[in-house]
């Protein structure tokens, strides 16, 4: 049953920096005892105990939780990841992301580790030149042509969105041309070195003092299967798994973890119209940007605050009109939803804001508030823009544990505009949303918890197995499969 107009299945996947006290042990080891204490301690989820992946994830490496998303450690560097539930509300996915992170502080805090091991929703490592993710999943119609005609359609939006969604960054890097790894590079990391088909070296850039978005300066792809080291803005997913009815999951990679709740949601509710003005054949020709990769990047870096793009056609337009006229055409579904209706007043507000008094934002736009915040640290010390200080205040912003964050520690007169009640996300931790398929997975879960069942079970997005006998089918995402776990 397709959900109702204006309605759309969203999820949203972290990858965690991780940072330990070097005399207690590597970060590899540090992920492995908190999924281990969620898993096994703290009883939140049904650990899987086969491969999903013989290579990324082997067994027990993670699990569905009984909040309806899952945790687990990705082989590809070896970090920790978390996956949301299936969301069709704002609040929903707002305050499931959350609860992830919950999750990961609570068993950090229960194992003693809080003053040796530190975990981060940064998307770049400042200093040795790595990014990792922040992907985000929006299921949507799409024919056998749609990353061949389709998907171009959605660049200009996705290079102009960083201006509200961008959660900023100290410095630049400089990626150059490298080589294939040598034998003792490949021995040490292989799964790093699986499906590469390039290698690039990376140098920081003192040139820019502070841009939008963590992630620009690595994205060297519009679109790319092979993303190890072919970073792209979107990734083409076909998985059976993850389709119903000709909706499959448009893979946004150029995105990063917002710490703003105003933010996070704004970026999810503006994309997912853009989405719909896409499957209705409404986004025209105009804008097509002549250099998506170019734009991204310029866009990220401009410090005058225009963010002037070139469009195919040869026009320079500022990104807050070219945002503007984006948002002029999705008011046409305005009073489909309140989801919609919020995100339209959000998004034409701040838009707004942005041309006439962008340093103002501080209380609702990541990129913002870090700035406002790096600034005043760098004047009360007298530092250059250039000082390795700051890398450590941007690093620290995105600290998940509030009593150690900056972002949960900003100046006076920058509270945070919430966008969920702060109970909602502690009811997160457990309760999975009850208006998707999340739910009704989320009660086999508690239901394989609740028989204490140490084998015999297989839980996957579309489908549970409990037994060989048993195999509850999920294929739509919009149904709650409510009462399954009763059969």
């Amino acid at each position: 049953m397709p959900g109702r107009p204006g309605e759309r299945i969203y999820g949203i996947e972290t990858e965690f920096g991780c940072l330990v006290d070097e005399n207690l042990a590597r970060p590899e080891q540090a992920v492995d005892l908190i999924k281990d204490y969620v898993f096994y301690d703290l009883k939140l989820g049904a650990i899987d105990l086969h491969a999903r992946d013989e290579v990324f994830e082997p067994a027990e490496s993670g699990g569905f939780l009984m909040n309806g998303a899952r945790l687990y450690i990705d082989a590809v560097g070896s970090h920790l990841e978390y996956a949301t539930a299936e969301c069709k509300t704002l609040k929903n996915i707002v305050a499931n992301d959350r609860a992830g992170q919950r999750i990961i502080v609570r068993a950090v805090r229960e194992l003693g580790l809080t003053d040796d091991v530190n975990i981060y929703n940064n998307s770049v490592d400042h200093f040795g030149g790595h990014t990792f993710g922040c992907h985000e999943n929006y299921l949507v119609h799409m024919g056998e042509d749609f990353f061949t005609y389709e998907v171009p359609k959605l660049y200009a939006f996705l290079a102009t969105r960083q201006i509200f969604a961008g959660v900023g960054r100290v410095g630049g890097h400089i990626l150059a041309a490298g080589g294939r790894p040598d034998y003792d590079e490949m021995m040490a990391n292989p799964v790093d070195y699986i499906w590469v088909s390039q290698v690039y070296n990376v140098y920081g850039d003192d040139s820019v003092p502070f841009q939008l978005s963590q992630r620009a300066d690595h994205i060297i792809r519009t679109v790319a299967s092979r993303v190890r080291f072919n970073r792209a803005m979107i990734n083409p997913k076909w998985e059976h798994f993850y389709a119903h009815e000709g909706q499959h999951r448009l893979h946004v990679l150029f995105g990063e973890s917002n710490q703003m709740e105003f933010a996070y949601a704004l970026k999810v509710g503006t994309t997912s119209l853009v989405l719909r003005l896409l499957e209705d054949g409404l986004i025209p020709e105009r804008w097509q940007l002549a250099e998506p990769l170019i734009a991204l990047r310029e866009v990220s870096r401009d410090q005058s605050f225009k963010w002037p793009v070139t469009l195919a056609e040869g026009t320079v337009i500022g990104a807050v009109d070219l945002q503007r006229e984006v948002l002029a055409a999705a008011q046409r579904y305005k009073g489909d939803t309140p989801d919609i209706d919020w995100t339209l007043q959000a998004w034409e507000e701040t838009l707004d804001t942005l041309e006439t008094d962008p340093l103002s934002l501080y209380d609702r736009l990541d990129w913002v508030a870090k700035r406002r915040m790096v600034e005043m640290y760098r004047e009360e010390e007298d530092l250059p823009w250039t000082a390795d200080a700051l890398h450590s205040v941007d690093l620290e912003y995105h600290n998940i544990d509030p009593e150690k964050s900056l972002f949960y520690a900003l100046p006076e007169g920058s509270e945070r505009r919430l966008f969920v009640d702060p109970l909602d996300i502690v009811d997160a931790m457990t309760d999975a949303p009850q208006d998707t398929r999340a739910y009704g997975r989320s009660q086999m879960v508690k239901k394989v918890l609740a028989r204490k069942m140490k084998g015999g079970y297989h839980f996957d997005w579309s489908g549970v197995a409990l037994g060989r006998e048993s195999y509850y089918e999920m294929p739509d995402p919009f149904d709650t499969y409510a009462g399954l776990a009763e059969n």
